[in-house]
């Protein structure tokens, strides 16, 4: 299945999921040790920095958090901040009664992307 493609300011590619179908998927080819971000509320794409974690930097995941919310029926909805999870391919699981895009995390970090952000990535996308 072919994913949403955005290419961070340092060059790495980031990934991110357009359906629950094309969620599952793209959590199947994530590494342990990869980046993998969602927004904090459910209808939002999962989205997987494509580097070893060492080689990430803070703005490579913020960049990637901008991508995830700019995507995100959070901010279809609402045009405000949206607060993005971020955490590790080892943290996932999936449990036999989650219904089809749904995962658990086990720990995650989270960050607040500005609704200025979002506004000047959809700029950058024009």
């Amino acid at each position: 299945m072919k994913f949403r493609e955005f290419t961070a300011s340092s060059g790495k590619i980031i990934l991110g999921g357009k359906s629950a179908e094309n969620n599952e998927q793209l959590i199947k080819q994530v590494k342990s040790n990869e980046i993998v971000l969602h927004t904090a509320e459910p209808g939002s794409p999962f989205v997987n920095i494509k580097s070893e974690k060492l080689k990430i930097t803070k703005k490579d995941i913020y960049e990637a958090a901008v991508f995830c919310a700019k995507y995100s029926q959070k901010w279809r909805d609402n045009k405000k901040d949206i607060v993005v999870h971020v955490f590790k391919g080892e943290d996932i699981y999936k449990k036999k009664h989650m219904k089809l895009g749904t995962f658990g995390v086990k720990k995650h970090k989270e960050i607040k992307v500005k609704k200025q952000d979002i506004i000047d990535f959809e700029k950058e996308l024009k």
